[in-house]
């Protein structure tokens, strides 16, 4: 059995404490109802601004939920916060007595801040990930996953990322049929990538000249352009536009034109009868075939998907 501590940070986002307890209490379930021994022995450890002498001993891993902040500057505020920063001892002890960690959305920033992903790969919320590469050069950050395992250490994208971190918890642990039957139970997809969720003109408002550039891709998004079109548009060189919309969007400039292309045909596609091929010629591809396979890739979905219902 696995000695599981839930460390619920003073403030953290309610919705992400409870799933991971759902998923923990499914996985216990499903295992009693087949018999099986219980795969999780599960402990809450709460961190607030009153320093206690509570240690994370003798556990196998510590699962932190969102902290539930809902700016930049509200998470810079909260990490320097007496709670953040006795969470932030609490994992590095745990870590150094062998226990895995898992986090996710702002919670990432809990571990960074311990330097205890440096030289790892790792994930967070979509839309803090430009200050999460700002504030950890050290880390490799894989801004387009749902969930990072590199293990001993998991970390997870947006909020309502940690039930797929649970998930990916339950196969570790007790393994991957488990996880799928708790994934069945609880009528959960898998879900691989942040990219469908990600708001590009939410990455773009943050800096003046990627918002004109988002203007200007929108405005003539029906012809077929060159990067380098696009950089002369907002007065940069290609080479700085690209390292300028890679720090704030956290993706190449080809990337950035295929989101507002592809944000743009699905909302056609909710909205609209128009055929794929019309919608494919109105976003800038000639081919509806490019098109199709760019939303599969991004979605596991055809088009047809996106359709409103009859």
């Amino acid at each position: 059995m696995a000695r599981i501590t839930v460390l619920e940070v003073e403030g953290c986002l309610a919705s992400s404490a409870a799933i991971t307890h759902d998923v923990m209490a499914t996985a216990n379930r499903i295992s009693g109802a087949m018999k099986r021994a219980l795969p999780f022995d599960v402990t809450t450890m709460r961190c607030g601004s009153r320093r206690n002498g509570a240690k994370l001993r003798g556990t196998d891993l510590v699962i932190v939920p969102g902290l539930g902040t809902a700016s930049a500057d509200e998470l810079d505020g909260k990490l320097k916060s007496s709670a953040c920063r006795r969470a932030a001892d609490l994992l590095v002890e745990a870590f150094e007595t062998r226990a895995m960690l898992a986090a996710s959305c702002a919670s990432t920033f809990l571990l960074a801040e311990a330097g205890l992903l440096d030289g790892r790969r790792a994930t967070t919320t979509w839309w803090l990930a430009p200050s999460f590469q700002r504030r950890y050069p050290k880390i490799e950050l894989v801004t387009d996953r749902m969930v990072v395992a590199d293990w001993p250490i998991a970390t997870g994208g947006a909020a309502m990322a940690q039930m797929d971190l649970m998930l990916a918890v339950v196969g570790k642990f007790a393994g991957p049929k488990l996880a799928s039957a708790c994934a069945n139970y609880l009528l959960l997809d898998e879900r691989r990538s942040q990219v469908p969720f990600m708001a590009i003109n939410y990455l773009a408002s943050q800096d003046v000249k990627i918002a004109k550039a988002e203007k200007w891709v929108r405005d003539n998004i029906a012809r077929d352009f060159t990067m380098e079109e696009l950089a002369a548009a907002v007065a940069l060189a290609p080479r700085t536009f690209a390292r300028r919309i890679a720090g704030i969007c956290g993706v190449s400039p080809i990337h950035f034109v295929q989101r507002i292309r592809l944000e743009t045909a699905r909302y056609l596609l909710e909205t609209t009868r128009v055929s794929v091929e019309e919608i494919a010629r109105q976003v800038g591809y000639a081919e509806p075939s490019t098109l199709r396979r760019l939303i599969r890739r991004d979605t596991k979905h055809s088009p047809g998907h996106f359709r409103p219902a009859a």
